[in-house]
């Protein structure tokens, strides 16, 4: 077994600290890779504090995870020692059903196995996650990471970078197409990169009238503040698609309106409280409300290569291990622009 370090939480009520754990060795499909950045998601918090329910303990957060290759099995094809390689939010899924066959293995129909606070495929060993020195991973589930690109800020496309560029895929948004990101953070800046590098015309929707000079220099096109009516009036039925990242309870009815007919809400956000959607509100303009969660792996990897070669990367804050819970004090605030990503050279 490896001894590996990390940062865990032991129980729900308790912080994060220092911990010891042993990952399997590596076996003949396996990849071990030293982690060297790792992203801290708002989804890390949740799961710490067993807001979602059904957490595990000892949890070891984080899924955004790049480092470079120490070891590979025997049968390995796809990665050498001294390459860099990164892990998102799977580490394996049942490989067998007809998604995980069309490469959608994050919705797996027998059970993927998260990064962290899930369990691997025998479904009783626990999943550890990238607060730690070095992980595991079946070499299916490692992605190759371009050089061309800072380390530290390719972590965070790991998730919050996948689960936005998955949506405006799949809906095909491109050039013709008038869209809107709603929220600006972790999620929300990276929406607005790729919709403007895929050719759409992009508005940022936000609470905050502070945050149009960085919408602006992000690329996007138009800014509007959704606590200003003859605002919001301007815009009301004038999009096709609307990407919502925002996490906090908010109206959906309020931005159903805004898009024209046949178009498409796609939230990507998990408020904790279920919304309230009035017929009238989708009804009346034949208009979608969807979802969309990550991307299987072969479409990470179409994203990660996308941005090495158009250079697109998060903007972060660089952190020590040791400042995780100011970090995350931070993030609740919304006092980051627009990604903590922690130096494990630090841990």
């Amino acid at each position: 077994m490896i001894q590996t370090k990390a940062y865990a939480a032991q129980t729900k009520e308790t912080d994060l600290a220092p911990w010891t754990f042993e990952r399997r060795e590596v076996g003949p499909h396996d990849v071990q890779f030293d982690i060297l950045f790792c992203g801290v998601c708002h989804s890390d918090l949740h799961q710490i504090k067993d807001e979602w329910g059904g957490s595990i303990f000892p949890m070891v957060p984080g899924h955004e995870i790049v480092g470079r290759v120490v070891k590979v099995g025997d049968h390995v094809k796809k990665f050498k020692v001294g390459d860099l390689a990164g892990t998102g939010c799977l580490v394996d899924s049942c490989r067998v059903c007809d998604n995980c066959k069309d490469g959608l293995e994050q919705y797996c129909t027998n059970g993927h196995s998260q990064t962290y606070n899930g369990y691997e495929q025998d479904h009783k060993t626990p999943t550890y996650g990238g607060y730690s020195n070095t992980i595991v991973v079946h070499e299916d589930f490692v992605l190759r990471i371009s050089d061309k690109l800072d380390l530290a800020s390719v972590a965070p496309l790991l998730c919050a970078g996948i689960t936005t560029y998955s949506p405006l895929r799949h809906w095909n948004i491109g050039k013709g197409h008038k869209i809107a990101v709603v929220g600006l953070g972790g999620l929300g800046h990276m929406g607005v990169k790729f919709g403007v590098a895929f050719g759409a015309e992009v508005t940022v929707l936000s609470t905050s009238a502070k945050k149009e000079e960085d919408a602006k220099k992000l690329g996007a096109h138009h800014f509007v503040v959704t606590s200003d009516p003859e605002q919001m009036k301007a815009v009301a039925g004038t999009f096709d698609f609307i990407l919502d990242t925002v996490s906090a309870e908010h109206d959906l009815n309020v931005y159903l309106g805004l898009l024209k007919t046949n178009g498409t809400h796609v939230c990507v956000g998990v408020p904790t409280k279920p919304a309230e959607i009035a017929a009238f509100s989708i009804i009346g303009g034949r208009k979608s409300l969807a979802g969309s969660m990550i991307g299987g792996l072969p479409e990470t990897q179409e994203m990660l290569d996308f941005c090495a070669e158009h250079n697109i990367v998060s903007d972060i804050e660089l952190i020590d291990m040791k400042d995780i819970h100011t970090a995350y004090d931070r993030m609740l605030k919304g006092d980051v622009r627009y990604r903590f990503v922690i130096d494990m050279a630090t841990l």
